[in-house]
């Protein structure tokens, strides 16, 4: 889906692209592929390298255009994961700037909520549009580090009296996330790091937005390598915690077996073909069957009595 706006705010859309604009991207059938390609000048290798699902963030520089990829993070409902992160590519050309991503994001001001808009709205230039896209992503970042951290709470209160592996697995994606969360925003903070030393864009820089973006993304990073840690050793003891419970649950099946072992021996006794000077009694059964309840009955005693049940 091509979208083309006469301002980075993302309000009004336009049908040509002209001096300034913005043209967002999103999800490109291959006849857009061809249309960036034709009418609005992107190499092929470049709109290849940004729909890319595994492409780091670079700089990249040419005569007449520049090209700079960051990873955002995303929403994801396959396979159990529920956020991942994903290239977003901002191709700046002399009279208009690209965005292009394979999905849908909440970084892009396109959609959101009028306040947040207005944000964009304020940028007149690609670089600090860029930076305010770095600023996004990084609240991104913490909001969904905030979630994956009250999925995990959940998580710890159903391994506690698990035995499966189920809930085990589920950290284990959450760990997943975490991964991919450290990774990218390690490798969007030495964009940023690049973009403040070069010298072509250095004088076109908001100072004070480019401060909140790194202070942003390094905030994100350090909550998302403390969550990292935490489940680490989470992974550790709960996988003894549920070998344990494994432990308790046969142990107690064992002390039945015992139990019920009580009055199958006796009825196995008295039960043989054999002379037990019983065979004639009228209270022979009622005794056999007191007698093995009452047995029974101290074998509990006594396990309880051990702090065995």
């Amino acid at each position: 889906m091509i979208k083309i706006f006469e301002t980075f705010g993302g309000y009004v859309e336009i049908k040509e692209p002209r001096k300034g604009c913005w043209i967002n991207i999103t999800n490109p059938t291959p006849d857009e592929i061809k249309k960036l390609s034709d009418e609005f000048g992107l190499p092929n290798d470049i709109i290849t390298d940004i729909l890319d699902q595994d492409e780091r963030p670079r700089v990249e520089a040419d005569d007449g255009w520049t090209l700079i990829i960051l990873r955002i993070p995303v929403e994801n409902k396959n396979n159990g994961v529920p956020f991942q992160t994903v290239p977003l590519g901002i191709f700046i050309a002399e009279n208009f700037t690209v965005t292009l991503c394979m999905q849908n994001n909440e970084v892009l001001p396109m959609g959101q909520p009028s306040p947040f808009r207005e944000q964009y709205q304020q940028i007149t230039d690609s670089i600090n549009f860029i930076l305010r896209l770095f600023l996004r992503s990084g609240n991104l970042y913490l909001r969904y580090l905030k979630q994956i951290n009250t999925m995990t709470s959940m998580i710890e209160q159903d391994l506690e009296k698990s035995i499966k592996n189920k809930e085990l697995n589920k950290l284990l994606k959450m760990e997943k996330c975490l991964v991919y969360f450290i990774t990218s925003i390690k490798a969007n903070e030495i964009v940023l790091t690049k973009l403040r030393k070069s010298k072509k864009i250095t004088t076109e820089i908001n100072e004070d937005l480019l401060e909140d973006a790194f202070i942003e993304n390094k905030q994100a990073l350090e909550m998302a390598q403390i969550y990292s840690d935490i489940q680490a050793g989470m992974m550790d003891a709960f996988a003894s915690v549920i070998s344990n419970n494994l432990n308790v649950v046969m142990k107690q099946l064992t002390l039945i077996s015992i139990i019920l072992m009580i009055p199958t021996l006796i009825a196995s006794l008295f039960g043989m073909n054999v002379p037990n000077f019983m065979e004639n009694a009228m209270w022979a059964m009622p005794a056999i069957l007191m007698g093995s309840l009452i047995l029974s009955f101290f074998g509990v005693l006594l396990f309880r009595k051990r702090q065995w049940f």
